[in-house]
């Protein structure tokens, strides 16, 4: 079982940021902290103590689908660049998505050019999620073994 590093923390922190009070996200929806989004409701706040551990939640429910859905041996990289993905796009569509099925099949690379698919939200490319992507991206092939 595999754990996110504190390189993958870090990532996930930069591309979220922190904000403490709620706000809707491009989608609409209520969002509070580092992203999360359980029973957030227009108006609410939390210190910077909640959000810190409300990430560890979150993070911990991404990884854990992780390594649950994908059968190949991992990297480190690979798997923080998939529990950033799986965090942000959730867990229901990246366990019905072709990169699932690429790396589960072994074809490492065709997957890794799978996150460029996720960049949009509502049809439209967010530069944000491009950047993203692209970290992801990068974090998964440096951890691709020679």
């Amino acid at each position: 079982m595999m754990t996110y590093s504190k390189t993958g923390r870090a990532l996930t922190e930069a591309f979220e940021g922190c904000r403490l009070k709620a706000y809707q996200d491009v989608k609409g929806v209520w969002t509070i902290g580092y992203g999360h989004t359980t029973n957030v409701e227009k108006g609410d706040a939390c210190t910077q103590e909640q959000a810190d551990v409300w990430l560890s939640t979150d993070i911990l429910w991404a990884a854990n689908a992780v390594n649950k859905l994908v059968t190949l041996t991992m990297s480190q990289g690979m798997f923080d660049a998939l529990t950033d993905l799986v965090l942000n796009i959730g867990v229901g569509a990246f366990s019905h998505s072709g990169m699932l099925r690429l790396l589960n099949d072994g074809h490492l690379k065709e997957a890794a050019a799978q996150f460029a698919l996720w960049d949009k939200s509502g049809g439209t490319v967010i530069a944000g999620l491009l950047r993203r992507r692209d970290a992801e991206a990068k974090e998964f092939m440096a951890g691709i073994p020679a």
